[in-house]
């Protein structure tokens, strides 16, 4: 018979172990889910303040007002209000390199400066922003963005940014990650021409890269603390829809145009 390894969980008639541990006499209400979703990505218990900054970035993330994916997964429950399943998978499906994909965007913009970088990390913010340049510097010439810089309604601060860069120096998790992206923040204005905010999305995706996480797991993190937002807007739509408005808005300003003809 072949076999199946897994450090995750398993059971049997009696019992569920999940990661070791009795699920009902050692984890059931002794450690919170974010803990849990902690330890199972990284198979280690996360230390207080690593915990800290991790709950941090999953409530940072959770919602953002009626962005898209709040706007599919409302319309998704509108045309099928059986499928609750559905209508989540909508909403999370819009994860992707404008929306919530950016947190695995830039941690691995910051990964791979980092290692690209020769010798011994910088000391200072100088030996920081030298690198910075750097890193910027290719992605304008390669004419793609920087991930983390900038935000479609926070024109100026991203209000979670400054927090998550507070609650990981608190901890002692201010890591190199971090730190190139404040860099990142000094230096950007001298190489695009302009001034943008690091943006919340981008904060949490260095956050979580100087916790240990691999850059592949990052979108996950973040889609996870979107399903908490979108079954809040799920619960709400149910009580109170919004969904069959916006589609009959969107038909009333419908207007057709004939193939090949200029919008």
């Amino acid at each position: 018979m072949p076999e199946y390894p897994t450090s995750i969980g398993t059971s049997d008639a009696d019992s569920i172990t999940l990661l070791g541990q009795d699920l009902a006499g050692e984890l059931m209400g002794k450690v919170s889910f974010g803990e849990l979703a902690f330890w199972l990505a990284a198979l280690r218990r996360p230390a207080p303040g690593e915990l800290a900054v991790f709950e941090a970035v999953l409530v940072a993330l959770a919602d953002h007002g009626f962005t898209p994916s709040a706007i599919a997964a409302r319309l998704t429950l509108t045309g099928a209000p059986e499928s609750m399943q559905g209508a989540l998978a909508a909403g999370l499906l819009g994860g992707g390199s404008r929306y919530l994909g950016v947190t695995e965007d830039c941690g691995r913009f910051l990964a791979s400066a980092l290692a690209a970088h020769a010798g011994p990390r910088p000391a200072d913010d100088a030996g920081w922003d030298e690198m910075a340049v750097a890193a910027v510097s290719a992605q304008r010439a390669a004419g793609r963005f920087v991930p983390g810089l900038g935000h479609p309604i926070h024109k100026q601060v991203d209000p979670r940014t400054p927090v998550i860069f507070e609650i990981a120096s608190q901890a002692g998790l201010l890591g190199p990650h971090l730190e190139l992206l404040a860099a990142v923040g000094r230096v950007h204005p001298a190489i695009l021409g302009r001034t943008l905010p690091l943006n919340g999305a981008g904060v949490c995706g260095a956050a979580l890269a100087d916790l240990g996480f691999p850059v592949d797991l990052l979108r996950g993190f973040a889609l996870l603390a979107r399903t908490a937002g979108l079954l809040g807007h799920l619960a709400e739509e149910m009580r109170n829809p919004a969904g069959q408005a916006i589609y009959r808005e969107v038909d009333d300003a419908a207007r057709y145009v004939p193939p090949g003809t200029a919008g």
